[in-house]
């Protein structure tokens, strides 16, 4: 037996021991395709075309308007938020769907600088996801605030009675680095300052247990792990004991105690009900269910030891065939995600060259390849398979070819 074939015979053995191998079925993945982008969009669960086509067949077409009450639409993004809740540790009402992530980064940002108008500094992590630092920019701008952004071993240095609020991502979208949550929010609650959790890399991929941790502030995507479509809708989080003191200065008409009565002033609604704005997007809500749905009977703890033995799986493998490549993320379990990085100075055509292949991961500048491990269908088949696969394609070279070096405008 050649190593290679020891290796995937290997890889067959664990894949048939693993309790979790039931839930790959829950999933469309196309044949001959090892999907390691999970962690930037999930693939289409199996639940999801039915219930996409029953929403738009009956519920739209045949209901029409009265689908607001029979098929309860009106009600999707507080019961939606229910069903995330149990994967943050939180309680039902705290979690609300709605919007996008860059929206409630702004709604959740507004409101917490504005429990301390005093103070006037944002703090956050250069290098961030663009999309923190823009927001949060804007935010600061608008309101005549200061943003300071600094290297992640600095955060916490810089947390005085000038702040605001600290907003951090918790899981790296570039390394996969992980915050000490429950350290972090210790250290700005000894200074007063609120902490904003995005949790886009987070939710569905490890453990968390928000109130446990001292988290009171979060929002999240609803497209990676939680597998709920391209574009589908993020979810706020806030602490049932600090919710009704928020205002965001984003309003809308769903965000209203009363919508229907159709009043000129604004009344915030109670809970998290006030961080809805406009109509709720009910297609892309029902099909965000769909995918939430698909963490049914599954115990976190067992998908984070699936991925970290995924990530031990990778890690040594990348070690003994593809040294040139160097990794990104802590090897420490609790210091990171459910994706494994790697940088190598041709991450970008060397990632195409592995697309061609059916070997779907992704590429981050300036020189990361980024692949996920997400253990609702990863198999460990896949991981040998991946590591197969780049090993050829740096030894031969094939990555040198011309349409494996082109831009693209989507990466």
């Amino acid at each position: 037996m050649s190593g290679w074939d020891a290796i995937l015979d290997n890889a067959r053995r664990r894949d048939a021991a693993d309790p979790l191998r039931h839930l790959r079925d829950r999933f469309e993945l196309p044949e001959g395709v090892v999907y390691l982008d999970g962690n930037s969009l999930g693939p289409l669960p199996t639940a999801a075309r039915a219930v996409v086509a029953d929403a738009a067949g009956r519920q739209w077409g045949e209901g029409l308007i009265r689908s607001w009450t029979a098929e309860d639409w009106i009600d999707a993004p507080r019961r939606v938020g229910a069903k995330i809740a149990p994967l943050l540790g939180a309680d039902a009402d705290e979690v609300v769907v709605a919007d996008s992530v860059s929206v409630n980064l702004f709604k959740m940002l507004t409101a917490l600088v504005r429990l301390n108008p005093q103070r006037w500094r944002i703090v956050t992590e250069a290098g961030n996801f663009p999309t923190d630092l823009h927001v949060a920019a804007g935010v600061a701008e608008s309101l005549g605030l200061e943003l300071v952004s600094v290297p992640r071993g600095e955060v916490l240095g810089r947390l005085d009675d000038r702040v605001s609020s600290l907003l951090l991502t918790h899981v790296h979208y570039r390394t996969g680095e992980r915050f000490d949550m429950r350290a972090v929010n210790a250290a700005a609650a000894a200074a007063g300052v609120p902490v904003l959790w995005d949790l886009s890399h987070s939710v569905g991929a490890v453990p968390l247990d928000l109130p446990g941790e001292g988290a009171e502030y979060a929002v999240g995507c609803g497209y990676k792990y939680l597998n709920g479509g391209p574009g589908a809708p993020a979810f706020l989080y806030a602490s049932r004991h600090r919710r009704d003191a928020l205002r965001p200065a984003l309003q809308g008409w769903m965000g209203d105690a009363d919508p229907f009565a159709f009043r000129d002033g604004y009344t915030p609604a109670a809970g998290m009900d006030r961080f809805r704005v406009g109509t709720p997007p009910v297609l892309s809500l029902l099909a965000l269910e769909a995918g939430v749905e698909t963490f049914g009977g599954v115990a976190m703890t067992d998908v984070w030891a699936k991925s970290s033995a995924l990530f031990d799986w990778f890690a040594g493998l990348m070690t003994d065939h593809c040294p040139d490549f160097r990794l990104l993320t802590p090897r420490e379990p609790s210091a990171r995600g459910s994706h494994i990085s790697f940088a190598h100075p041709n991450a970008w055509p060397v990632n195409n060259a592995l697309i061609e292949r059916g070997v779907i991961g992704d590429f981050r500048r300036p020189d990361v390849l980024r692949l996920g491990l997400t253990p609702l269908y990863t198999r460990f088949a896949d991981v040998a398979a991946a590591v197969r696969h780049l090993a050829e394609i740096v030894e031969t070279g094939a990555w040198r070819a011309e349409r494996f070096n082109r831009a693209s405008r989507v990466t």
